[in-house]
């Protein structure tokens, strides 16, 4: 029936048959959304019942006329999938029936047969999975070649200022950090420490937490690290292939001429990248390691072009070159090198924390040709170096780069690009991995709640709108901070040296606790001195621009102190009820009709999905100060899957008609709107006569007259003055509603912002400390016989009968304040005289004398 012919039908007061019920919300939160009004403001109160009476045509006259200038609130389809699910189904069915053709071929000998067990494996290999890992994992580590060695020429003094024993000292450094602590530390001894296939120092610490409560200060510590070396990534890496730009021939006076043209190129390349991230990485994804690969060989190959003809380069394989050059007198830095050459490894702990994207298999199957090719371009750049350290050319170069200065100039145009896309990917997998780190920091309860979007199929690629901002905005303020690649460089790695020693003890612990002690006294000595001889040869470049950082990890770690402490005194203090314990009085007020409704139905929104029990807070704002009778109260929680397209609730009635705690599993793929989906579990409790049918004396304006008017209640948390807690207690609660305050709103999270939802604040319910009582002074003689004089205060006498007395009442009860006066004035003396000479605190516990009668009646 279209609009105008129910309107005509109505108009000829024909009654309009029901609708089947509908999947869709109802508009009458709307209609207070728009006018401004409460649930409660809206309903009449009995004294203004007979001004607001019309008739009934009258009525539903103004119904049509409202009805016309709301929006419908969304309908829910009939359909349970959507055509995106219906194309994910047919995909899933599509690989299990391939897996399934495959598993039916015979295995061909041993090999084979080897094949078949380690593809049956967790630790499976895929091509395609091998080359998504290969964008996904490698790209900080694979841009590490574009600055590390131009970081060793500056700290050198220049390319004149590098012999033979320099170079091979520094490549061999390289090439056992390469070894040691990306080889051997993260992907032979991490990558086997999973929580259920993540990896990162956060899923670690889940591993760990039993063992003690310390553990949480190495791996905030470390992780608050790794969030803000993040921001450096993406400046460093992009400027770094940018600048190659100016080693054209060509653009070489367009550079000279705009200093700086490759900064705004670069915030105009971070920018774009930043602001794509909602839209998700999965169309262009699988180009990710495409391209990757394409780097990957291009850095091996023109290492390979750059060694040939003096292979005698291959000396600084050993670490006797390394050690020397450490300590020789011939390096200007001494110890602090290392801060260099950590840069060549900054991308592992990243290796590490993108595990669960890719998988471990595919990981051991790719870092062999992601060595050798990081190996050749090091190498590569070193020779080319040996053959230049007499260019006159090259002398007083200050951002000589020899990652470009070793390619032919037709080669540099493709180079440059494709290092700017390399970049362009580091940074991304950076980016991803930071909104990773703080989707477990949230589960760990150590970050606030932020709104998730998931653009893409898996859950692994999720987007955090907040944290994106931040993280642009950090970016930015780096690259106008810092200008350039050569400045940035000697700021960057500082705070991941405190990542990766983070990792070191949690790892140790974790080895000690699982009965391999030998190894993890072993494993404590050796990495327990590398990392930390890192972290003391970057504390160089704390003055250089490290400060920012640092800066960065003490805000980040504040934050997550803070939202860690004050949860445990929020949780201290949460209270659960039974239904035995909260049946009785809800029945008692759902029966009383003395009290009007406050709503038909009252929704409260909790984070609990235990579903036998109610949150006392919950049954406080229910009965505090004015009890909130309903037709029905709800308490709805939302809880996330794995599963892109999970739809399901379960509903517990607790044997009633008007008490329902109901619990949404929804797929992250899907909207988190409360309202449409709790509408439709309305209509079906109706139908299955669970709830009552709800009717509505007036006319509803959404056409559905089944459910009446729906109230959503969230409830804050405030602490009370009065409350007996600690210093660090009352900070960290503090900062964390701060921060709560401007993290989000949960109102637009659930779609519930044009239902005008309720917020309401409660106390939280810590021990409250002891307050001293007050004393009662008695009033000066003087003030008191003024009062006696005059004839117009009542006496005691004249206060029993009123003011409205005759006069002779009125001297009567002259007469007798006259006396109490004088009874007054004497029971003060006594007790001022009793009073002198006693302690304060003697006053406070009642050892005075008491107030006579007089005394309390004034």
């Amino acid at each position: 029936m279209s609009n105008d012919q129910r309107r005509a039908s109505r108009e000829e007061g024909v009654e309009e048959a029901d609708d089947p019920p509908r999947l869709s919300q109802q508009s009458a939160q709307a209609d207070a959304h728009r006018t401004g009004k409460t649930a409660r403001e809206r309903q009449p109160q009995p004294a203004q019942l007979t001004q607001q009476t019309q008739s009934p045509r009258q009525i539903q006259q103004d119904s049509i006329l409202l009805s016309e200038s709301i929006t419908k609130a969304p309908k829910l389809s009939k359909k349970s999938r959507t055509r995106e699910e219906e194309a994910e189904l047919k995909r899933v069915r599509r690989e299990a029936q391939r897996r399934a053709r495959r598993k039916q071929r015979p295995a061909r000998g041993p090999l084979g047969r080897w094949w078949r067990k380690v593809q049956s494996s967790p630790d499976r290999v895929t091509i395609g999975m091998a080359v998504v890992a290969l964008g996904v994992v490698y790209g900080d580590i694979g841009t590490s070649p574009l600055y590390t060695l131009q970081t060793f020429i500056a700290g050198q003094g220049g390319i004149q200022n590098v012999d033979r024993s320099a170079v091979l000292g520094m490549l061999s450094l390289v090439f056992w950090s390469l070894t040691l602590v990306t080889t051997v530390k993260y992907v032979l001894v991490a990558m086997h420490v999973d929580n259920k296939g993540e990896g990162g120092i956060f899923a670690l610490y889940t591993l760990v937490r039993k063992y003690g409560r310390w553990l949480a200060i190495p791996a905030m510590l470390g992780g608050a690290a790794f969030l803000a070396d993040s921001v450096l990534t993406p400046a460093v890496s992009i400027s770094s292939a940018v600048e190659g730009l100016r080693t054209i021939p060509a653009l070489t006076s367009v550079f000279k001429s705009a200093p700086n043209l490759t900064m705004i190129i670069t915030m105009i390349i971070v920018l774009v990248l930043f602001a794509v991230q909602s839209r998700g990485t999965e169309r262009i994804g699988h180009v990710f390691g495409t391209v990757v690969m394409v780097w990957f060989a291009f850095l091996a190959l023109m290492g390979l072009y750059r060694i040939q003809g003096d292979w005698s380069i291959f000396a600084a394989l050993n670490p006797v070159y390394g050690i020397e050059f450490m300590f020789s007198p011939h390096n200007p830095v001494g110890l602090a090198i290392m801060g260099t050459v950590f840069l060549s490894t900054t991308g592992a702990e990243a290796l590490y924390s993108d595990m669960g994207h890719v998988g471990r298999g595919n990981i051991y199957a790719t870092w062999p040709f992601i060595n050798i090719a990081l190996v050749f371009n090091y190498f590569g750049q070193g020779a080319w170096i040996l053959r230049n350290t007499d260019n006159p050319a090259l002398r007083g170069v200050t951002d000589m780069n020899p990652f470009y200065q070793m390619m032919p100039t037709t080669v540099r145009y493709p180079a440059v690009i494709l290092s700017v896309t390399a970049g362009i990917i580091a940074s991304q997998a950076l980016i991803t991995g930071a909104f990773t780190m703080v989707s477990e920091a949230t589960g760990l309860n150590w970050m606030p709640h932020l709104q998730v979007r998931y653009p893409s199929r898996t859950r692994g690629q999720l987007y955090i709108p907040t944290i994106n901002w931040v993280l642009c905005a950090a970016t930015s303020a780096v690259l106008l901070i810092f200008k350039d690649s050569e400045h940035i460089s000697a700021a960057y790695g500082l705070a991941l040296t405190i990542t990766m020693i983070s990792t070191t003890i949690l790892l140790m612990v974790h080895l000690w606790c699982h009965g391999r002690k030998v190894f993890a006294v072993v494993f404590a000595v050796v990495f327990l001195t590398i990392d930390p001889l890192f972290f003391l040869a970057s504390m160089t470049k704390f003055m250089h621009g490290g400060w920012f950082t640092m800066l960065l990890t003490a805000a980040i770690l504040f934050v997550m102190y803070t939202w860690m402490e004050g949860t445990k005194v929020e949780r201290s203090q949460r209270r659960h009820m039974t239904p035995k314990e909260c049946l009785p009085a809800m029945e008692m007020l759902h029966n009383d009709f003395r009290i009007p409704y406050f709503a038909d139905n009252l929704v409260y929104l909790t984070s609990d999905n235990e579903m036998r029990r109610l949150d006392t807070d919950i049954f406080f704002s229910i009965f505090a100060d004015h009890p909130k009778r309903a037709r029905a109260w709800w308490a709805v929680s939302v809880q996330t899957t794995d599963a892109p397209f999970t739809r399901e609730y379960s509903v517990e009635n607790f044997g009633t008609n008007y008490l329902f705690r109901v619990r949404m599993r929804l797929g992250f793929k899907v909207d988190q709107n409360v309202a449409t989906y709790l509408h439709q579990i309305m209509h079906e409790l109706i139908d299955c006569g669970e709830l009552p049918r709800q009717t509505s004396t007036y006319p509803k304006v959404d056409e559905d007259p089944q459910i009446g008017t729906i109230t959503y209640v969230l409830i804050h948390k405030a602490l009370m003055p009065e409350s007996k807690i600690t210093t660090r207690g009352a900070v960290s609660l503090t900062v964390k509603y701060a921060i709560r305050h401007m993290a989000g709103n949960p109102v637009k999270w659930f779609g519930l912002a044009p239902y005008n939802p309720l917020v309401e604040v409660q106390p939280l319910f810590v021990t409250t400390r002891s307050v001293p009582r007050l004393n009662r002074v008695s009033l000066p003689k003087s003030h008191k016989k003024k009062w006696a004089k005059g004839a117009k205060k009542p006496g005691a006498q004249q206060a029993k009968t009123g003011a409205g007395q005759e006069a002779t009442q009125a001297k009567a009860g002259a007469s007798a304040a006259a006396a109490t006066t004088d009874a007054v004035d004497e029971s003060a003396e006594k007790v001022e005289g009793k009073a002198k000479g006693r302690e304060r605190t003697s006053e406070r516990k009642g050892k005075g004398a008491k107030p006579s009668t007089a005394d309390q009646g004034n």
